[in-house]
């Protein structure tokens, strides 16, 4: 069974974060792990407090992991201070992390702020220099790139500087963008499109979360890069295909479509 670690915050209401990728993880048969970055207080209608881990007690959680369980790939969440990211990367560079998909969680779907702005330059220093992938969406992707992203042509662009910084794959997800949910992804000099339709709905909390721990599922499965985005995506559009509101705000999506109700 493929073993999957993610470090991020907790969402209590279970739609995003640690929640979201635990349930990603296992609704993909796979090994999940989790290494606790913040404890947060929200719900698909805001986030209410963010009480953060101590750094030292982060690099505890993530060595009682590797020294066990080694991972076949690493989901990198919510991290909202610089001196959490730096002990993530000390901890995963000691333990060559492989597969890391780092997921610059800025801002939730509820709009609330999850990063300190002095944790920006952090993130990109430390992280972004050992990550495989990282999958911004447009609004992160603005901030990386410095740039207004309007259209395909400029996630292509922003694309291509955020992989400058990162020396890695890109993936900016395009799902606010256009009639149809179009991500860029950027590798080893080349783009790709994956489309989806676009689904009428407003229960799409946790959406980015579930699509970087599904990549992180099938690089753990020693697919292709270009495989994991494309079975990440389609995951993605089959969670957020049913009728079911759970939350006030931006709802909740359906982790379990391929799981048979036992009663």
């Amino acid at each position: 069974m493929e073993k999957i670690l993610t470090i991020a915050g907790s969402d209590c209401s279970g739609g995003a974060g640690i929640q979201a990728d635990i349930k990603t993880i296992t609704a993909h048969k796979m090994y999940a792990m989790s290494v606790i970055t913040a404890l947060t207080a929200q719900n698909t209608t805001g986030v209410f407090g963010v009480f953060e881990t101590p750094s030292e007690f982060v690099e505890a959680q993530i060595k009682a992991c590797f020294d066990d369980i080694v991972p076949n790939a690493v989901k990198i969440g919510m991290v909202s201070n610089s001196q959490i990211i730096k002990s993530i990367a000390k901890m995963l560079k000691f333990y060559n992390a492989k597969n890391i998909v780092v997921d610059p969680v800025m801002v939730a779907t509820s709009g609330g702020v999850l990063m300190k702005n002095d944790a920006v330059n952090s993130l990109i220093d430390e992280l972004f220099a050992l990550a495989t992938i990282v999958t911004p969406n447009l609004s992160e992707a603005e901030v990386l790139s410095e740039m207004k992203i309007a259209n395909l042509n400029d996630m292509k662009t922003a694309a291509k500087k955020i992989a400058n910084l990162t020396g890695g794959a890109v993936l900016v997800k395009g799902g606010h963008l256009g009639e149809e949910a179009v991500d860029i992804l950027y590798e080893d000099g080349e783009f790709s499109e994956f489309r989806a339709p676009k689904i009428d709905t407003k229960n799409s909390h946790g959406t980015g979360c579930t699509l970087s721990s599904a990549i992180a599922c099938g690089l753990g499965a020693n697919l292709s890069l270009k495989e994991a985005v494309k079975n990440a995506k389609e995951f993605v559009f089959n969670a957020l295909s049913w009728s079911e509101q759970i939350g006030h705000g931006n709802g909740a999506i359906n982790h379990y479509f391929g799981i048979e109700k036992r009663f």
